[in-house]
């Protein structure tokens, strides 16, 4: 009996230390349960405070740089592939309320030998200073603009000008398509989308995309623009056109540039831009005007119209490059009357690249053209590029090339060209 009593009480004992070590544990669990709980508290405060900052500061500044997000990614070095069809606004991807700026600059000596005196060229010129600014309003509506100083200094008596190059509301109305309103770039070559000095070789940009093209060309209008099928894209517009004053008959002196525009006839341009593989870009471009005059009573000449084409190819598959560009104005015979051959204003140029590091590329360019091929005249210009790009950073370059023009109107230039330029 005294061994079962024994036993009773060391058994009852027993229970009663379980008993309390489960609610000591039971306790333990609730209060851990309740410092999570507390922590969450403290952690469900603290993004609602920096949401709340956020939302505070709807015109963040960031900055962003043009050409990179127009042409998409860049290889570093290298410059982009063009994208000349449907090119998304340079600040597209900001978030609702940002607003962003960015810009580019460059600055160029020349030291150049022409066939006559008059043709010399030994200056140093701050070529170009331009400002972007853009705001996204939603995420379908954004703003986007481009000012430009040329020259270093405006005003009477002065070289500069200041520009207003593109100031344009862009909305996506559907995925993958948008419209435009406003002043905006035409989409037509290689370098009149994408003309970042870091973006292209040579110090200058070529010559069939000045005098044929005439790269930088803006009009004011509107225009639509989208991806069709994986990898073709179009972009098409209503604008205003070209005016050729009487005297002028170069494709060059008929650009408005949206200032006080006259807009009795309307330009009507339609590009295509084809990604056929991975660093390989072919596109092309038209466009149709009915009067070159504008339907001016003060002309000496009828009405002129005009039919732009051209064709383009951009590679850049790993460090071969190769950029060529075929363009050509087919006017009516009226304008003949302001120059003879001038019906036909023609160009092109083949630049292949190469690579020799990730910074450090080499180029050779040859183009011709002629801004008089209607007729059988010594109005021709050809011209040779050699040279290079180093890219301190993707976004800033020193450029450096010789060139060797020869012009049957006895006007060619040979001579060094030396340039830094730079992109934000």
């Amino acid at each position: 009996m005294i061994l079962a009593a024994s036993v009773s009480i060391g058994s009852t004992a027993m229970a009663a230390e379980a008993s309390q070590s489960n609610q000591s544990q039971a306790e333990q669990i609730a209060q851990l349960k309740q410092a999570l709980a507390a922590q969450q508290e403290q952690l469900n405060a603290l993004t609602a405070a920096l949401e709340s900052q956020m939302s505070a500061q709807p015109s963040a500044v960031s900055s962003s740089a043009s050409g990179a997000t127009m042409s998409g990614a860049q290889q570093t070095g290298a410059p982009q592939t063009a994208t000349t069809a449907a090119s998304p606004s340079p600040f597209s991807g900001l978030q609702t309320g940002q607003t962003s700026l960015g810009g580019y600059a460059e600055v160029h000596y020349n030291n150049l030998n022409g066939d006559t005196a008059a043709q010399d060229k030994t200056e140093i010129d701050l070529h170009r200073f331009v400002l972007f600014l853009g705001h996204q309003f939603s995420e379908d509506v954004r703003f986007y603009s481009e000012l430009e100083v040329e020259h270093a200094v405006a005003g009477e008596g002065a070289d500069g000008e200041v520009e207003l190059e593109q100031a344009f509301i862009e909305w996506d109305y559907m995925r993958g398509h948008a419209a435009r309103a406003g002043v905006f770039l035409m989409p037509v070559g290689l370098l009149n989308e994408t003309h970042e000095p870091d973006t292209f070789y040579g110090v200058e940009r070529n010559n069939v995309e000045r005098n044929i093209i005439p790269t930088t060309w803006w009009e004011a209008g509107l225009g639509a623009s989208g991806e069709v099928l994986p990898g073709l894209s179009y972009n098409a517009s209503v604008t205003s056109g070209l005016k050729l004053a009487d005297g002028d008959f170069k494709v060059r002196d008929g650009r408005q540039k949206a200032s006080e525009a006259d807009a009795n006839d309307l330009a009507y341009t339609a590009a295509l831009s084809y990604v056929a593989a991975p660093g390989v870009t072919i596109g092309g471009t038209v466009q149709y005007q009915s009067d070159l005059t504008q339907s001016d009573p003060a002309s000496t000449v009828g009405r002129i119209d005009g039919v732009l084409t051209e064709a383009h190819i951009d590679v850049q598959r790993g460090n071969l490059g190769l950029r060529a560009l075929v363009a050509n104005w087919s006017f009516d015979d009226e304008i003949n009357q302001l120059a003879d051959g001038a019906d036909q204003q023609f160009g092109w140029y083949l630049e292949p690249s190469y690579l020799l590091s990730d910074n450090l590329g080499v180029f050779a360019r040859y183009s011709e053209w002629d801004n008089q091929a209607g007729a059988n005249l010594a109005t021709k210009t050809d011209q040779i590029d050699l040279g290079f790009n180093y890219w301190l950073v993707d976004n800033v370059v020193l450029k450096a090339d010789y060139q060797i023009q020869d012009s049957e109107a006895n006007k060619g230039q040979d001579g060094f060209n030396l340039g830094v330029g730079w992109s934000f």
